[in-house]
């Protein structure tokens, strides 16, 4: 168990062109669409773990939280400045954004905190999924420099705090049916959000459902996102013994960037 490093970020995302996915309309929709999620949703992640902070005993898990606290405050502000962005390329975000950060704020509001954490750590598995394919599966080599960059750095430091949210839930209640039940929650509000902010920006693309999934029909990457992080996190997820760390991926991040002849952001 390792402490994730805390990065710093800073770079001009300004020039990233519209379709900054190899081109693609479609695949570039459903990337926005993730990404627009992102500010509001990792500060859900920090208060989430954050309500159970003194109920964290582990010396080491506390300052795994403590980093984590920091890696998701930087990809929120990161992320930002990149839904600003998406305004400057002309898209009207901002009915979508505030419907879905009250949607999400009345939900946990309702739920129990122990569901809201159970949810994170759900979360957690699917964006570390997200970040393993980013580095495995030829994703980041089709993107726009400025884009790369940012996903790269991003998912690093998933793959690194993948299992903090989950060890600060097996403290406080490690029953199996709250983990299932965070799957649940998790999985439908992270697909309902993602699919609605989805159909926003392919709507603003003029994109009909057959243009749609005929666009993205080209694109080269045939593991589907959807797939890799649905269908393979939920059966993952599911089973009694798992934990985040099953997957030793820790290296894949280090190596990309070797390979592409590029350095580690540096520590903050």
């Amino acid at each position: 168990m390792t402490t994730p490093i805390v990065r710093d970020y800073d770079d001009d995302l300004s020039a990233v062109p519209r379709h900054w996915l190899g081109g693609n309309v479609a695949a570039t929709a459903i990337s926005n669409g993730i990404n627009m999620l992102f500010p509001h949703g990792e500060r859900f992640f920090v208060r989430s773990v954050n309500h159970f902070i003194d109920r964290v005993k582990t010396p080491e898990l506390k300052r795994q939280v403590r980093a984590f606290f920091q890696q998701e405050g930087r990809h929120a502000s990161a992320h930002d400045d990149f839904n600003e962005v998406l305004r400057q390329q002309g898209f009207e975000i901002d009915a979508f954004l505030d419907a879905y950060q009250k949607i999400s704020l009345w939900i946990e509001k309702r739920v129990p905190a122990k569901l809201n954490l159970a949810g994170t750590a759900a979360a957690e598995h699917f964006t570390a999924i997200l970040a393993d394919g980013a580095f495995t599966q030829g994703v980041l080599d089709e993107l726009d420099p400025k884009m790369k960059r940012l996903l790269a750095w991003h998912a690093a430091e998933e793959i690194e705090h993948k299992a903090v949210a989950y060890d600060v839930l097996q403290e406080v209640d490690p029953s199996y049916l709250l983990r299932v039940a965070g799957l649940v929650y998790a999985t439908t509000l992270l697909g309902g959000f993602w699919l609605w902010a989805t159909i926003v920006l392919a709507g603003q693309e003029k994109l009909t459902p057959a243009t749609f999934f005929r666009n993205l029909g080209q694109e080269r990457n045939r593991n589907p996102v959807l797939r890799r992080v649905f269908l393979t996190g939920i059966r993952q997820y599911v089973g009694r013994k798992f934990h985040p760390r099953d997957n030793a991926n820790e290296h894949i991040a280090e190596q990309w960037f070797a390979a592409n002849g590029l350095a580690m952001p540096s520590a903050a």
